[in-house]
C-alpha cells in the first residue's frame, strides 16, 4: 500500500530552478543591498546586554496604565526609559539605560524606581550590565558569527570541493546579513539571545545546503555526461521533499516559541522564523545554482567521491 498522501512534494516534481537563477540572484542581491544600506544609516537597536544598563522586572497589581507609568519614571530624569510588557499585562520590564558603572550609582537609580512605583510592588529580577561590558560583548558576538562562517566554509570544502565550499560561504554570508538586516531594517531590539539565533541560522542552512550538495556529488558520479544544469535540477528536486518537511517541522515548533514564549526570547524566535525561510530559499536559489557559475562539471566528480571498486582498481 502506498500513502502518496504523506507526499507534500509529488515525487515526479521537475522544478526548473536553474532556469530561475538569474531571478533569484537578483532577488538575493537586492536584499543583501537593503540590509547593508540599513546597517550604515540606522544600525542596530542594541538591547541592554550592548548599550548597559539596569534592566528591572516588576509585577504590579493591578495591571498599570503605561503611558502613565512612563511619565512618573521620565520624571525622574534617570536617562532613558523604556518600558515593556512581560508575558502579562501586568508583569513589565523597565529598562533604564545608565552610563555609570559604580554600584552607588545603580543603588540610586533602583531606589529612585522603587520610590516612584511605590508599595504593593514585586520586584522580581534586578540586573545591570556595564557599557564596558557591552562593547566586549559586541565584539565577541561579531568574532563569534565570524569564527562560525569560517568553519563552515572549511568544513565544506574539505568535505566537497572547493566550488561547494565557495558556494556555502556565500549562501551562509547572505543568511547572516539578512538576518541582522531585518533587525536593524525594524529597529528591533538586538540582543545576545538574537547572537545566538544568527548562529542557529547559520547552522540550520548550512544543514539543509549540505544535504543538497551530498546529492549532487551522488549525482555527478552516476551521471557523468548530464549537463550540469540538468544534474543541479534533478538534485534539487530529489530532496525538495526532504526540506520541505524539515522546514515545516521546524517552523511549527519556533512558531510556538513566538507566540508562547513571551518577551525575553521574542528576537530569537524572530530571527529563527526569518532563519527558517531564507535559509530554505538560499540553500535552493543561492548555494545551489551559483556552482554553476564555478565551472562544476559532472564528468570529474569531487575527490574521494568515487565508488571503492573504482579507487581500489585504481
Amino acid at each position: 500500500m502506498t500513502w502518496k498522501w504523506l507526499h507534500i512534494v509529488p515525487p515526479d516534481t521537475r522544478f526548473d530552478f536553474i532556469g530561475k537563477r538569474r531571478w533569484s540572484l537578483g532577488l538575493s542581491i537586492a536584499l543583501f543591498v537593503i540590509s547593508i544600506v540599513s546597517l550604515a544609516v540606522q544600525g542596530l537597536n542594541f538591547g541592554i546586554d550592548f548599550k548597559g544598563g539596569i534592566l528591572i522586572e516588576v509585577r504590579m497589581e493591578p495591571p498599570p496604565n503605561m503611558a502613565d507609568l512612563r511619565g512618573k519614571l521620565n520624571a525622574l530624569n534617570l536617562g532613558e526609559v523604556s518600558l515593556q510588557e512581560f508575558g502579562a499585562p501586568n508583569d513589565i520590564l523597565i529598562r533604564v539605560q545608565a552610563s555609570d558603572e559604580t554600584e552607588k550609582e545603580q543603588n540610586r537609580i533602583i531606589g529612585a524606581v522603587k520610590d516612584a512605583l511605590g508599595e504593593g510592588v514585586d520586584f522580581r529580577r534586578t540586573e545591570f550590565v556595564g557599557p564596558k561590558v557591552g562593547a566586549e560583548l559586541v565584539q565577541a558576538g561579531m568574532l563569534a558569527i565570524l569564527f562560525s562562517l569560517i568553519g563552515i566554509s572549511i568544513y565544506v570544502w574539505f568535505r566537497f570541493e572547493w566550488q561547494f565550499g565557495l558556494g556555502a560561504m556565500i549562501s551562509t554570508i547572505h543568511d547572516i546579513v539578512t538576518t541582522v538586516g531585518l533587525f536593524s531594517l525594524f529597529q528591533l531590539e538586538f540582543n545576545l539571545t538574537t547572537v545566538a539565533a544568527v548562529l542557529t541560522v547559520a547552522g540550520y542552512s548550512v544543514n539543509d545546503t549540505v544535504v543538497i550538495y551530498d546529492r549532487i556529488r551522488e549525482n555527478m558520479r552516476k551521471y557523468k555526461k548530464l549537463p550540469i544544469t540538468e544534474l543541479i535540477n534533478r538534485s534539487n528536486n530529489e530532496t525538495l521533499s526532504r526540506s520541505v518537511i524539515t522546514h515545516l517541522t521546524t517552523l511549527l515548533a519556533v512558531l510556538a516559541l513566538l507566540v508562547f514564549g513571551g518577551e525575553v526570547i521574542r528576537g530569537f524566535s524572530i530571527a529563527m522564523v526569518w532563519g527558517i525561510f531564507v535559509g530554505a530559499y538560499s540553500s535552493v536559489f543561492v548555494a545551489v545554482p551559483i556552482l554553476v557559475y564555478f565551472n562544476l562539471r559532472p564528468d570529474q566528480p569531487p575527490p574521494g567521491s568515487e565508488p571503492a571498486a573504482a579507487r581500489e582498481a585504481a
